[in-house]
């Protein structure tokens, strides 16, 4: 079943941040991974949800998701968006 990695970000390092987009593309593929939402321009419908960045990426399953997260190919990327920003991030099943 696919599942999807959600990711709230709220940079507090621009220039950080920039250098960590760009690194992360190439570690999605080996876990099938792809970005579905990528930033954007988050426009709130109901409640008082109101993001900066929103960032979706779709994986073939969850154990991918979260090999993906903890390998050693994410892994300097991953300490920089740490250096870089906060983030909150989940994981959900896909109902494919």
């Amino acid at each position: 079943m696919s599942a999807y990695v959600i990711v709230q970000v709220e940079v507090h390092d621009e220039q950080g941040y920039e250098k960590y987009k760009p690194m992360v593309p190439a570690t999605l593929e080996p876990f099938g991974g792809r970005f579905v939402v990528r930033g954007g321009d988050p426009e709130t419908l109901e409640g008082d949800w109101a993001p900066a960045r929103l960032v979706v990426i779709a994986f073939p399953d969850r154990d991918k998701a979260r090999q993906w997260l903890e390998s050693d190919v994410y892994r300097e990327a991953r300490a920089l968006r740490h250096a870089t920003a906060r983030t909150r991030m989940i994981v959900v099943d896909g109902v494919e």
